[in-house]
């Protein structure tokens, strides 16, 4: 099993930045895509962000292309998002996901492993 857990959401106003960060722990050997969903109230889980395990294989979706950037720290079993210039519509709760495929899939039914969700709340 995988375990993930998120951290760094909270409340700002438009335009300022946050940093999401997710830790994995377990068996972190047999993760190969990372990725960041986000679900506002009422809307369909969407994909903002994701890449390989090891770098590459990077996707952002159209409503964060240029705002957003993922990362991560091999050594530390971590992804981050940044979040910059943010908008109210980036309102949302924030999971990581993660999959023991390659390929990038912007699909949340192909995620096997979920952290619990962070919120972020962004006013104007």
């Amino acid at each position: 099993q995988v375990q993930l857990v998120e951290s760094g959401g909270g409340s700002v106003q438009a335009g300022a930045s946050l940093r999401l960060s997710c830790a994995a722990s377990g068996r972190t050997f047999s993760i190969y895509y990372m990725a960041w969903f986000r679900q506002a109230p009422g809307k369909a889980r969407e994909c903002v962000s994701g890449m390989r395990w090891i770098g590459g294989n990077t996707y952002y979706g159209d409503s964060v292309k240029g705002r957003f950037t993922i990362s991560r720290d091999n050594a530390k079993n971590t992804v981050f998002l940044q979040m910059n210039s943010l908008k109210p519509e980036d309102t949302a709760v924030y999971y990581c996901a993660a999959r023991p495929s390659i390929g990038v899939s912007t699909s949340d039914s192909d995620y096997n492993y979920w952290g619990q969700g962070t919120q972020v709340t962004v006013s104007s």
